[in-house]
């Protein structure tokens, strides 16, 4: 509507009443976007709540399908867990002054972007590192907010901390303006980053237990299905309105055998069931089945969660599956031992593991190192294909972890091999970094594993020919992205606490120098389009594990070693610290 220049003052007065109005009453995304980085973070404070408007609201109602009885946290005696971490030595000052130097720059490089994300991003889900704009992409609760608030606290950035915890009290996790909620990245991010942070602090902050219980609560009513398995991408409004929902038929492994921990925390610090019963039922189901599937000791990557069944026939440790593998362990540490389930399940998936898909490459300089493959299950044979992934690089630190909580110390060099495989991988790409994914030449067993000279194929002459940039022994790089991920550093971080070995310090800093060169924005990291590229182009895109995870894991592996002790510790697939019961020899 355009206002005639004749019009006088009375219809120009409604005119912006009306306007007032209308755009007062919009739902927020379609809000016209302003320039944030011209705003400070304040101004955003005084904004409305993202969803103050939203239709629908979740309140709790009766279940279409309740429980008569909760399964409750194990009572039994807790088993001595053994100790993690190595008995590290009185620090020289000469070593202290090289590792806080380290230290400092990563906490530079977490400043730099949470700085950015709090001009430009506050209560949204992720920043935009390129344009200074932001994104919503789980649920619009502002992920990059809480998944960091641990992360304030172990970088000691308490003020910012404390600015953060009054702004997550605008954070109305009742309602979204999403029409599903991806329960698995909900779980993990919020509600592992408010328990995290609460008991980092020692409970000192209630709001955030406060918080948790309210996330915690909504999306418990994804359980209400007939067989008391979740529906991992919920339709909320389905339920918030009375309806029926069932678990789907095609569900992602790690989405349904991934919320073990966030669970089980919040009965043990609530004192109600109902979390770890939601959780224990899935516990119990693939126990039942790990011996029934086409790989036993395995579960494929999809389920069928409405008719518990387990037909697909691709199997991996890697996207779709890896956090449900990582949290066996970990879900005995944070048990304290009183179950033996757990450890029988990790005992079977290490066999199938060890004996399937573990493979040594064809190296240049024939290096001892380990990458585990995918596998497909035929009629009559069981293929594997040797490829590798960003996401698979977790898997050397859960061994290691699992080889010193259940006392397998002859894997713990099967962990080593792995996370050197993962080091390996960004050192020979020509940015430092490596990428997304990419397959390997395996190495026959009884040869030298030692590329000769000459040993180029024809078609490795023709993916040079085409500018694919392939390292001696990578077979190809079908996508050569890095998306800041953070488990290679991870897995580094692990092993270092795990042996003590300095030299892993030395590999985390050669990673972070490059990322940091390579991804740093004006307003913070963004990822990387082509790690064979030097010169790559950027990705208007910085996930909120960038703050969560990767940096995190960066700064402890250049802590000292009672920061975030993993014998007091356990950390979720988000690396989140649940406080673990202290019944360690």
């Amino acid at each position: 509507m355009i206002v005639s220049r004749r019009s006088y003052m009375l219809p120009t007065i409604i005119l912006i009443c009306l306007t007032y109005i209308l755009f007062s009453s919009l739902p927020p995304g379609a809000r016209t976007p302003h320039g944030h980085h011209h705003h400070h973070h304040k101004q955003h404070l005084d904004e409305e709540p993202p969803h103050k408007n939203t239709r629908f609201r979740w309140v709790k109602h009766v279940e279409q399908f309740p429980i008569s009885k909760y399964i409750p946290l194990p009572t039994a005696p807790s088993s001595p867990i053994p100790r993690i971490q190595y008995k590290f030595p009185r620090e020289s000052w000469f070593a202290r002054w090289g590792r806080t130097r380290r230290q400092r720059a990563v906490k530079k490089a977490f400043k730099h972007a949470w700085k950015g994300y709090k001009e430009n991003a506050w209560l949204r889900d992720e920043l935009s590192p390129l344009s200074g704009g932001h994104r919503e992409t789980f649920a619009g609760w502002a992920a990059t907010l809480v998944d960091s608030l641990d992360t304030l606290v172990i970088m000691d950035l308490m003020d910012e901390f404390e600015e953060a915890l009054e702004a997550i009290e605008q954070i109305d996790f009742t309602t979204t303006d999403a029409i599903q909620i991806n329960v698995f990245e909900t779980n993990i991010r919020y509600l592992g980053g408010l328990l995290g942070a609460y008991d980092l602090t020692h409970g000192k902050y209630p709001i955030l237990l406060q918080k948790a219980t309210e996330i915690a609560d909504m999306i418990y009513g994804c359980f209400d299905t007939h067989n008391r398995m979740p529906q991992s991408r919920w339709e909320w409004t389905r339920s918030a309105g009375g309806l029926n929902i069932e678990a789907s038929r095609n569900t992602i492994l790690a989405e349904i055998g991934s919320l073990n921990l966030e669970f089980t925390r919040m009965s043990q610090l609530t004192k109600d069931p109902k979390y770890f019963d939601a959780i224990q039922r899935i516990a119990n189901f693939l126990e039942e089945e790990q011996p029934k599937t086409k790989v036993p000791g395995m579960w494929p990557m999809m389920v069928n969660a409405r008719d518990l069944e387990l037909a697909d026939p691709r199997f991996t440790i890697g996207g779709m599956a890896d956090s449900t593998y990582e949290y066996l362990p970990k879900e005995h540490m944070l048990l304290g031992g009183q179950t033996n389930q757990y450890r029988k399940m990790y005992d079977s998936f290490m066999g199938a593991m060890k004996s399937r898909l573990l493979f040594r490459p064809m190296t240049e300089d024939g290096r001892d190192i380990l990458f585990a493959g995918n596998l497909h299950a035929g009629a009559s044979k069981i293929n594997m294909e040797p490829q590798w992934e960003h996401l698979k690089c977790f898997l050397g630190g859960t061994v290691g972890i699992g080889s010193k909580v259940f006392d397998r110390p002859e894997e713990l060099s099967i962990a080593r091999k792995l996370v050197d495989g993962c080091i390996w991988a960004y050192d020979v790409m020509p940015t430092g970094i490596m990428p997304e994914i990419l397959h390997l030449t395996v190495c026959k067993e009884g040869r030298s594993c030692k590329l000769s000279q000459n040993s180029h194929s024809s078609s490795d002459a023709e993916s040079i020919a085409q500018g694919k940039k392939l390292p001696p022994g990578v077979a190809d790089i079908p996508d050569p992205q890095y998306l800041l991920r953070p488990e290679a550093i991870e897995s580094v971080f692990i092993m270092y606490r795990i042996t003590g070995d300095n030299s892993l310090q030395d590999s985390a800093w050669r990673m972070f120098q490059n990322i940091e060169r390579m991804a740093r924005t004006a307003y913070g990291h963004a990822a990387i389009a082509d790690v064979r590229d030097p010169e790559s182009p950027l990705m208007d895109y910085m996930e909120s594990f960038w703050l969560a995870e990767t940096l995190k894991y960066f700064y402890l592996t250049f802590s000292e070693p009672d920061l975030v002790n993993l014998d007091e510790y356990v950390l979720n697939t988000e690396a989140h610290p649940f406080r673990r019961p202290s019944a360690y020899v």
